[in-house]
């Protein structure tokens, strides 16, 4: 069963449009700044989630509460896939932008990692975006394309059975159906992590934070990781 959509082609155009538009306006003020000035990529949060744990919902309120784009797995699989998206996104970089987004790139290719066009159009239109501007990130192990040393990656997570019955009651499902497609959903989100970057599925530390929604509501997950972002940001005690 494919997952729903966001967005109606039309609605995705929009979106997409408002973005480069945005990128290319900002392109012409990063460039007054000096180098020292420059940050490597803008702030951004990763939003990783169980099928069904609700993390959907708290990447999208988190975006709207901060004021931030946000880009999931439909908007980020059109900017691979769009030849002219990327060019203008491309094009809205400055010299220096591209050396650190070749450098950057570089240090994601392993010799032992499959060649894969896709995967190599996902992680330069993940690292042009991070490079633009402040932005959240849903799924598609943005987490492990970003630097590791910047950004916040959280985990959105909730008991099995209570996963399930959110995705039945979500896609209209009977349980039975909602745990197989549940379950396959999972195995390729695993499958795709393993593939390109040799990590299991179950590797927690590659998560900052991981929130169970069995314990707190969809706001209170919000304050978590906006509190969690405060305390990254703060200067570490000698």
């Amino acid at each position: 069963m494919p997952a729903k959509r966001q967005f109606g082609d039309r609605d995705l155009a929009r979106v997409l449009e408002r973005h480069l538009r945005n990128w290319e306006i900002g392109r012409a003020q990063r460039i007054e700044l000096p180098a020292p000035q420059r940050r490597e990529v803008e702030d951004f949060i990763s939003v990783s989630r169980a099928v069904g744990s609700g993390g959907g919902e708290v990447a999208r309120r988190l975006a709207s509460r901060l004021s931030w784009p946000l880009f999931d797995r439909e908007l980020l699989q059109h900017m691979a896939g769009d030849d002219e998206v990327r060019r203008r996104l491309y094009e809205s970089m400055d010299e220096r932008d591209l050396g650190w987004f070749e450098e950057t790139f570089r240090s994601l290719m392993d010799e032992e990692f499959p060649k894969n066009d896709y995967f190599h159009r996902l992680c330069r239109t993940v690292l042009s975006i991070a490079r633009q501007g402040s932005a959240v990130f849903l799924g598609r192990a943005t987490d492990l394309i970003l630097p590791r040393n910047l950004g916040l990656r959280v985990r959105i997570v909730a008991p099995a059975e209570q996963c399930i019955q959110n995705y039945a009651r979500r896609e209209n499902l009977p349980l039975n159906k909602a745990r197989k497609e549940v379950e396959r959903i999972e195995r390729e989100r695993a499958e795709f992590v393993h593939q390109h970057f040799r990590v299991k599925a179950e590797e927690q530390t590659r998560h900052d934070l991981i929130v169970n929604m069995e314990r707190f509501t969809t706001e209170q997950a919000l304050d978590l990781i906006l509190t969690a972002r405060t305390l990254l940001a703060a200067p570490k005690a000698p």
